[in-house]
C-alpha cells in the first residue's frame, strides 16, 4: 500500500484485481501531521485512558462482587436468608445487567462516552451505597437488580470505547490492562473487606454493611470526577491537537477500521449484528469463560474459608491468587498483540482452565485445591480480553461493532446467572457439583472456539482465492454479481464492513 501526505493508493481485491488501483482521500487531507510524533502519540492516549477507566472497572468488579465477602461477615444471618435466597440475590444481578448492555451501547454511541459512562458510574455508586442500608431480603433483590442495571454499561462500553481508539494489533494489551482492575480488584477487595470488617457496631451498622456503604461512596465520587476526566472519540477529543486526532482517526482507517472517520446510526448495522455468524459463536466462546469467571470470583472466599480457614485470612489467601491472575492477563493480553492468533491462546487457556477444575472435582487435599485455584484464575481472567478483543478485531463498522460486542458480552454475563446457583452450601467443603458445571462451560468454550477458528480460516482463505471479490464500477465479472456491485471500494468497504472482500479477520 503506497501513501503520500493526503492520498492513498490501495490494491483492490484479488489476484485477478491486483493491477487496478483506486484513490483515497483521506481523513483531514489539509492537516499537516508531519510534526505528530506517532509512538508518542499513543503513549499520550495511553496514559490518559487507560488508568482512569481501569480505576472504573475496579470499582465496577469490586461493587458487584463485594457480596461475596459481605456473606463472610453474617450479611445472611443478618437478613434472615437461606441459602437459596443469597444465591438468587446474586442471580437478580446478571438479568438486569445483561437486559441492559445492548441498549447502553448504542447510547454511548449516540451521545457522549464522558456523559454516559459518567452518568451511569455515578448513579451505581449510588444503588451500591443504599444496599448498605437495606433491613431484609426484598430490599437487597431490589438493591442487586438496580445495581445491574447501571453497571450494566461499563465493560461493553470501554471495550467499544477503546476499539475506536487502537489498531486492532494494538487493542489486546490495551484491553487486558483495563481488564486487570478486575484482578486487582478481587486482591483489593480481600484486603479492603478484612480491614472494613474492624468497623463493626460502628453506628450501629454491622461489618458487611460499611463495606457497601464505603465502596458505593467512594463509587460516588468517582463518578462525579469523570464527568470531566473521561474524553470522547477520537475526532473530538480536547486533549488532542487536531493533526494528532487526525493521525488517530488515519491509522485507524488503513487497519480497515473505515468507520473511525464518523458513522451514522443505520438499523441495517445494527441488525447484521443479529445474523452475523462471528456474534453467535463469539457469544457462546465468552459464555464458555464468562460463567467460570463470575464463579470464580463470587465464591473463591467461600471455597478458601471450607479448606478450613477463617474469614478474614480465607479474604487474604484470595490477594496471591488475584495478583497472579493479573500478571498472566497483562502478558497473555501482550503476547496476543504481538504475535496475533487470538483462538490459538484462548484454545490453550481453555486447556489449562480446564485441567484447574478437573483437579478441583478430584481434589480432597487444601494445598492441592489452592494449587488448583492458581491455575484457574491464571486460565480464566486473561480469556476475558483475549475474547473481547477477538471479537472486536473481526468485526467492522463502528455501530455493528458496538452492538456485536455488547450482545456477546450481555450473553456471557446472562450465564452469570448460572454461575450463582451452582455453588450450594449442602456441597461444602469441596463443591463438586459447582466445579463439575464450570468445567463443563469450559468444554463449551474450548469446543466452540475451535468452530469460530475454523470458520474465520475458511473466510479467508476463500477471499485469498478471489471467490468473494466485489465488482468495481464498470466491470465485467461472470459469476460475481452476487458480491456486490459498487462504484469504488471505498463504497464497498463502507456498505459491507468485515463483509469486504479485502478484509482479513484475526484468527
Amino acid at each position: 500500500m503506497g501513501k503520500d501526505s493526503g492520498v492513498q493508493i490501495e490494491s483492490i481485491g484479488s489476484a485477478e484485481k491486483a493491477a487496478s488501483i483506486v484513490e483515497k482521500t483521506v481523513y483531514n487531507p489539509h492537516v499537516d501531521v508531519s510534526g505528530v510524533d506517532e509512538r508518542k502519540l499513543m503513549k499520550k492516549i495511553d496514559y490518559v485512558l487507560l488508568p482512569w477507566l481501569s480505576f472504573l472497572y475496579l470499582l465496577s468488579f469490586l461493587d458487584r462482587t463485594s457480596i461475596g465477602n459481605a456473606k463472610l461477615y453474617n450479611l445472611t444471618t443478618d437478613l434472615h436468608m437461606s441459602d437459596t435466597q443469597y444465591n438468587l440475590a446474586l442471580t437478580i444481578f446478571f438479568f438486569s445487567y445483561a437486559l441492559f448492555e445492548v441498549p447502553s451501547n448504542v447510547f454511548l454511541k449516540r451521545l457522549r462516552p464522558s456523559i454516559w459512562l459518567s452518568l451511569l458510574m455515578l448513579l451505581w455508586g449510588v444503588m451500591m451505597t443504599l444496599q448498605g442500608v437495606v433491613q431484609n431480603y426484598a430490599g437487597l433483590l431490589g438493591m442487586r437488580w438496580m445495581l445491574g442495571v447501571m453497571e450494566a454499561g461499563l465493560f461493553p462500553g470501554v471495550a467499544y470505547y477503546l476499539s475506536c481508539w487502537y489498531k486492532r494489533s494494538e487493542y489486546g494489551i490495551r484491553t487486558s490492562i483495563f481488564f486487570s482492575a478486575a484482578t486487582v480488584s478481587g486482591a483489593f477487595g480481600g484486603l479492603l473487606a478484612a480491614a472494613i470488617s474492624k468497623m463493626q457496631g460502628a453506628a450501629g451498622r454491622p461489618a458487611w454493611s460499611w463495606i457497601f456503604i464505603i465502596e458505593g461512596l467512594v463509587t460516588v465520587l468517582a463518578g462525579a470526577a469523570s464527568f470531566w476526566i473521561i474524553q470522547d472519540f477520537p475526532d473530538t477529543a480536547r486533549f488532542l491537537t487536531e493533526a494528532e486526532r487526525t493521525v488517530v482517526v488515519r491509522r485507524l482507517q488503513e487497519d480497515d477500521q473505515y468507520s473511525a472517520a464518523g458513522e451514522n446510526l443505520k438499523w441495517k448495522a445494527i441488525g447484521s449484528s443479529l445474523v452475523d455468524w462471528k456474534t453467535w459463536l463469539g457469544m457462546i466462546v465468552y459464555a464458555g469463560v464468562d460463567m467460570p469467571l463470575y464463579a470464580f470470583a463470587l465464591f473463591l472466599p467461600s471455597i478458601i474459608s471450607q479448606l478450613g480457614y477463617h474469614a478474614t485470612v480465607a479474604n487474604l489467601l484470595t490477594v496471591p491468587v488475584y495478583t497472579f491472575a493479573c500478571i498472566v492477563t497483562c502478558g497473555i493480553g501482550y503476547a496476543s498483540d504481538k504475535y496475533g492468533h487470538r483462538g490459538y491462546f484462548n484454545l490453550a487457556l481453555f486447556g489449562v482452565g480446564a485441567a484447574a477444575y478437573i483437579i478441583l472435582v478430584c481434589s480432597r487435599s487444601p494445598g492441592l485445591s489452592y494449587f488448583a485455584v492458581f491455575l484457574a484464575a491464571g486460565a480464566i481472567y486473561p480469556m476475558i480480553p483475549n475474547t473481547v478483543a477477538w471479537v472486536s478485531n473481526n468485526v467492522e463498522g463502528s455501530y455493528k461493532r458496538s452492538v456485536s460486542l455488547a450482545m456477546v458480552i450481555s450473553f456471557g454475563n446472562i450465564n452469570g446467572a448460572v454461575s450463582s446457583n451452582v455453588y450450594r452450601a449442602v456441597d461444602q467443603p469441596w463443591f463438586r457439583l459447582g466445579h463439575g458445571l464450570v468445567l463443563m462451560y469450559i468444554g463449551l468454550g474450548f469446543i466452540f472456539t475451535a468452530v469460530l477458528l475454523v470458520y474465520l480460516k475458511r473466510q479467508n482463505d476463500q477471499r485469498d482465492r478471489g471467490e468473494q471479490d466485489e465488482i468495481i464500477g464498470d466491470e465485467v465479472a461472470d459469476g460475481m454479481e452476487k458480491n456486490g456491485r459498487f462504484a469504488t471500494v471505498e463504497d464497498a468497504k463502507r456498505e459491507k464492513g468485515d463483509e469486504w472482500s479485502g478484509y482479513r479477520y484475526t484468527l
